[in-house]
């Protein structure tokens, strides 16, 4: 199993000579086999990457969102592999909404020309439930994730021989302070992470911004890095960068972070990730 990790900055796109070697597309995470690539994992920006793996193929498949927030969701409509006529995708949101009727609410006139079925490509719409799922010939466990502003889900994904979580946004302060100060290492978020090949992590905020960060629903890298080495993960990715974090300044969290027995790196934008210890 491997992963093309398409988009990594939250909340907005990052444009500008200073957001290069990280990247500046929002979130979306591709997951490969060999039989191709079947499940997408939210669909910001950086889903306009994807058919870099597809290649001249189209999508056929299912599209996980995390949730409805903007940046998880805007690159929908310009997702080549999808908008032709031999492509089809099942779009998954989280528990309990319309989820057709949700995607219209920010993808249809006046905010945008067409709705997600004027798309070229063949769509259905779902709604998932926490629990255990198979997705794609995956096992996907889904559970619920605090963050502010509509119901939130990590996913962990595995196959007969790795697994990774998605952790995308979290807020894990708003269920408690937690041994560092920084958010409780909650049973949700342990079902999803426990001895995981790897850890993809919001790493939005840094423990210095934490005091205002918490605001507004996600984590700091070094609870992401915490939560890592409580669960005996292989490998951490931290994720979901704030948009005004600069390439140099992200080599920075990256050096101070490091630990003995985790491997801890910072998520770029376009790079290709076996999912192996």
């Amino acid at each position: 199993m491997k992963l093309f990790v398409a988009g990594v900055r939250g909340s907005t796109p990052a444009p500008g000579s200073a957001f290069v070697r990280y990247g500046g597309n929002t979130p979306c995470v591709a997951v490969s086999d060999d039989r191709g690539t079947r499940l997408i994992l939210d669909a910001g920006t950086g889903i306009r990457r994807v058919p870099e793996v597809l290649g001249s193929s189209p999508f056929r498949g299912t599209i996980l969102f995390t949730h409805l927030h903007w940046d998880h969701i805007q690159g929908l409509p310009f997702f080549s592999s999808l908008d032709r006529e031999d492509a089809n995708a099942n779009l998954i949101v989280p528990e309990h909404q319309d989820p057709l009727g949700v995607l219209r609410q920010v993808m249809s006139p006046p905010y945008f020309p067409i709705d997600p079925t004027e798309m070229r490509g063949s769509c259905s719409f779902a709604s998932l439930e926490e629990g255990d799922h198979q997705i794609e010939g995956y096992e996907v466990l889904a559970r619920r994730v605090p963050h502010k502003g509509g119901p939130t889900f990590g996913y962990r994904v595995s196959d007969e021989s790795s697994s990774f979580a998605y952790i995308s946004d979290h807020n894990p302060a708003a269920i408690g302070e937690g041994p560092d100060g920084l958010g409780d290492y909650h049973q949700a978020v342990m079902d999803l992470v426990e001895g995981v090949d790897v850890l993809i992590h919001d790493a939005q905020y840094l423990a210095s911004e934490f005091t205002s960060g918490a605001l507004f629903g996600h984590a700091t890298a070094e609870y992401a890095v915490g939560l890592a080495e409580k669960a005996s993960v292989g490998k951490v990715l931290l994720f979901h960068h704030h948009p005004d974090r600069t390439d140099d300044e992200l080599d920075a969290v990256g050096s101070q972070l490091q630990r003995s027995g985790l491997s801890v790196e910072v998520a770029k934008e376009g790079e290709v990730l076996d999912v192996s210890r």
